[in-house]
């Protein structure tokens, strides 16, 4: 029998105090523990992207990291984006709609998630290094054109926020 460990982890702003199972996944604990349901679950296997959130302000798979590694830790989902007084979607979220970066949505989180950590690190990146990045997410839909057009309608839009 496994015995459960107590965690602390701060999501989107808010501290949660939970005792869970060791081999918990921090995907399985967004999703069943805090009814978080915009961190998908794909292959379970790290390859597709869809479950990226940021930890620490770092992106990582939720399906590869265990909730027990969390505990202490800052985690940003999707949900975690939006503005907590209006409602209103991250500027990044406007981008992907407004660049049609999105069709079924799936991998919609994990894109937006990649793309949260690429422009704070590189506010104005290349094309190559869009692609880079993007690389690590995998979309069944699209030919990634209108994604990649989407990031950099973002980068344009963060750096002045009136700008189309």
């Amino acid at each position: 029998m496994t015995s459960k460990q107590r965690i602390e982890v701060t999501v989107n702003g808010t501290r949660h105090v939970r005792e869970v199972e060791p081999r918990l996944t921090l995907a399985d604990f967004l999703r069943h523990e805090l009814h978080l349901g915009g961190t998908h679950v794909g292959c379970e296997h790290g390859i597709c992207g869809v479950c990226t959130v940021l930890i620490e302000g770092r992106t990582a798979r939720s399906c590869l990291t265990l909730a027990v590694q969390c505990d202490g830790a800052d985690v940003t989902t999707v949900e975690g984006l939006r503005d907590p007084e209006t409602g209103a979607l991250h500027p990044i979220q406007q981008a992907f709609v407004d660049g049609h970066g999105l069709q079924c949505g799936f991998c919609t989180p994990g894109f937006l998630m990649s793309t949260v950590e690429l422009l704070r690190r590189t506010p104005q990146p290349s094309e190559e290094e869009i692609k880079e990045v993007l690389g690590g997410n995998l979309c069944r839909c699209t030919g990634y054109k209108h994604i990649l057009e989407s990031v950099q309608l973002a980068a344009r839009r963060l750096e002045t926020p009136q700008a189309g």
